[in-house]
């Protein structure tokens, strides 16, 4: 595994006064009334994700649930042209965020009763 591959690749968007949060690698949301709580809201999702899928219930699935659950091509496009705006300085529009999260390397055991 490479460095690169423990940060994952998330954008935002805001949408009738909601906050939308995507985690393209795995495919998980969020929803909130600012950013900074959908952002954080999918953070704690990831989390209780890796979780499950590394010392939980869904172990003997890892492998699938943590390398094999992409979101569908439609929010990479999205995620890619976002990208493509920000880098050409033409993304000025405040409803649409990029973001990276750290993929959890120690599962949060405090967070269950295992």
């Amino acid at each position: 595994m490479k460095p690169i591959d423990l940060i994952l690749r998330c954008y935002a968007e805001k949408q009738d006064h909601q906050w939308q949060a995507f985690c393209l690698d795995p495919c998980l949301a969020a929803q909130a009334d600012s950013f900074e709580d959908a952002k954080r809201r999918l953070a704690s999702m990831i989390r209780e994700y890796v979780y499950d899928a590394v010392a939980g219930e869904d172990k003997a699935h890892v492998e699938q649930l943590l390398l094999h659950r992409s979101a569908p091509w439609r929010y990479w496009v999205k995620y890619y042209f976002y990208r493509a705006l920000i880098a050409s300085g033409a993304m000025h529009n405040e409803a649409r965020k990029l973001f990276r999260e750290s993929l959890p390397l120690v599962p949060q055991a405090c967070c269950h009763n295992a």
